[in-house]
């Protein structure tokens, strides 16, 4: 999905009008727009319920831009929720992957076993059957046990929620019901632990009839002899009636394999439990991505191509970065190329498992130091980023610094102001990640949630008399091991006021602003003085060393990057002197005239 341009926003004057006019891309606009206007789609408006607009062409103000496009438009909050099924032998640890799971997705569990218990104990019209059946010995008739299951399939949570049915079915005739009645998992999860482990899983089990705790003699030994000595062997646990059960199991097993063959995913159960989930966390992840896409909220009436092609198309042209880059506003495919190489670089370092990372890129439109910065572009790389994660199943929060100091000290810095309503204005999706997969937030330990699984803090910074750099510790300590990206942070020390800067101390104020590594650089060198021409460009993409580009301007008028040196860590404002002048590294002589410029760059 390509996200709807923001580079045209410049101004922090901020207007929430909701028949203000949607907005535009900035490769249309000669100039940066003096204020914001900001309209919310209407799947903001009507985010709780499923709406579908026909086609409508003219210039009616209420109407959205997809509309006036041409679009089929289908707006919803979220996609169709994941239903999944387990199944695992006795002892496969499907009862600890199943709590894991509800963990982790929020799905509703539903074991025939609990509903059995349930039904009969509220002395419904279903348990009363089942428990004739039951005090006569018999099995449960499978018309009796797929009504419970459909009954409870068809409650409002798991509609909304989505569902995990565990040991269920067990046989043919059982998964053919479920098929009769359209109900049918997204993906069909089998634990898989060979016979001899399983047999041992179970005879070495013991039950504390006091507390109802399960222990294993050798895997999960009782804490004390006290609760060692009361431990007593579940009847069904010799392994004469494991092996039987095993049996029966695997003939269950076998007879419905042929239903659910093509969503059938084999998981090895005998590791620890963590490596096993880890797997099952991946697989399910993997499976609601899919139903996302396929619940796409704004398709075009005709195929557009793809963001992916327009961006290699670009790279195979600037063969290294971008040409024009002093052209303002930036092109869509200039921008689209810088979203790309950041989002690869983060996405590189956090798959390495990189915690505590910034991302530090200075094209025009993001340097603040200039008169063309775009809080816009900002804004949409860091959408292009969260999105991107989302789509990988984690539920990313976006912070933005709040107001700081007090009384006559409260304030925000400038660049900053209003960024918070453009980002609960944005287009997050078209499957409605924001307030499920992506939320916004402020920077500081009260804004990190269990259920985050990333950060990404826009712009953090230090202001005349106030440090943001307290806050940011007491959220990244909060956070723990959870990965944390700073996305153009500007933590200089300055100047403090009342004492508000010296709770830390500067060194370790410098320190922890120093502990964060980069992932992405990119900054544009120009000579002494100067935004015009461009000199050069320094790059840097995890795990990647830093690159040197010079520009070269080549005889058709054009212009191209040539790359002149790398380096395996930042170079020093010497090292690139020397390197344009081609003088070896290293040298002690100290730069001088319009190579002297980039001393205070760095």
């Amino acid at each position: 999905m390509l996200p709807a341009s923001l580079s045209s926003l410049h101004s922090t004057n901020v207007r929430t009008s909701p028949y203000l006019s949607p907005l535009s891309s900035s490769s249309s606009l000669p100039s940066p727009s003096p204020s914001l206007s900001l309209a919310p789609s209407f799947s903001h408006l009507h985010h709780r319920r499923l709406v579908s607009f026909n086609t409508v062409r003219g210039n009616n103000p209420l109407a959205t831009k997809a509309e006036r496009r041409g679009l089929s438009v289908t707006c919803a909050s979220t996609c169709e929720p994941l239903k999944v099924m387990i199944s695992g032998a006795p002892a496969s640890g499907k009862g600890t992957q199943c709590e894991l799971i509800v963990q982790k997705f929020g799905l509703v569990h539903i074991s025939t076993g609990d509903l059995l218990r349930a039904e009969v104990s509220a002395g419904s019209e279903i348990g009363n059957k089942a428990k004739e059946f039951m005090n006569a010995g018999q099995l449960v008739p499978d018309e009796i046990v797929t009504a419970m299951v459909t009954a409870r399939l068809s409650h409002e949570d798991a509609k909304t929620k989505g569902w995990l049915l565990d040991g269920y079915p067990r046989s043919f005739a059982q998964a053919q019901s479920l098929e009769n009645l359209k109900i049918r998992p997204d993906v069909y999860v089998v634990l898989d632990v060979p016979d001899e482990i399983l047999i041992d899983r179970c005879v070495g089990r013991r039950l504390d009839p006091e507390t109802g705790k399960i222990y294993h003699l050798t895997n999960f030994p009782p804490e004390t002899e006290e609760i060692k000595a009361r431990l007593v062997t579940r009847p069904d646990d010799t392994e004469e009636k494991v092996k039987s059960r095993l049996e029966i199991y695997k003939q269950n097993a076998k007879a419905i394999l042929s239903t659910y063959s093509n969503i059938t995913k084999k998981i090895d159960g005998n590791r620890p439990k963590e490596m096993v989930f880890a797997d099952i966390e991946s697989l399910l992840s993997q499976a609601k991505r899919e139903k996302m896409k396929k619940t796409t909220a704004v398709k075009p009436v005709h195929e557009r191509k793809s963001r992916s092609n327009q961006v290699s198309s670009s790279q195979d042209n600037w063969k290294g970065i971008p040409t024009r880059l002093n052209n303002i506003p930036h092109s869509r495919e200039i921008r689209n190329y810088f979203y790309d190489d950041v989002l690869q670089a983060t996405q590189r370092a956090v798959n390495d498992g990189r915690t505590r990372l910034k991302v530090e890129i200075n094209i025009p439109e993001l340097n603040p130091e200039m008169d063309v910065y775009r809080i816009g572009t900002l804004m949409e790389l860091v959408r292009v980023i969260a999105l991107s994660f989302a789509d990988d199943g984690k539920r990313v929060k976006v912070c933005v610094q709040g107001s700081m100091g007090e009384g006559a000290l409260a304030g925000m810095p400038l660049q900053l102001a209003g960024t918070r309503k453009i980002l609960e204005f944005m287009d997050w999706g078209d499957y409605g990640a924001k307030g499920t997969f992506v939320e916004i937030g402020s920077i500081g330990a009260n804004e990190v949630d269990e259920q985050d699984d990333m950060f990404i803090l826009v712009a953090p910074q230090n202001a005349v008399g106030n440090c943001i750099i307290d806050d940011m510790k007491a959220m990244t300590d909060a956070a723990g091991t959870r990965p944390v990206i700073l996305i153009n942070p500007r933590l200089k020390d300055l100047p403090g006021s009342s004492g508000i800067m010296q709770t830390m101390g500067r060194d370790k104020r410098l320190e922890y602003a120093a502990s964060f590594e980069n992932c992405y650089f990119f900054r544009l060198l120009y000579y002494a003085g100067t935004q015009y021409p461009i000199m050069g460009a320094l790059r840097m993409t995890y795990p990647n060393g830093y690159e040197l580009y010079k520009r070269v301007d080549v005889p058709s008028g054009g212009e191209k990057y040539v790359i002149l040196s790398t380096f395996t860590e930042k170079p020093s404002s010497d090292d690139i002197n020397d390197a344009f002048l081609g003088k070896p590294r290293n040298r002690e002589k100290k730069a001088s005239g319009f190579w002297g410029f980039l001393s205070s760059v760095f």
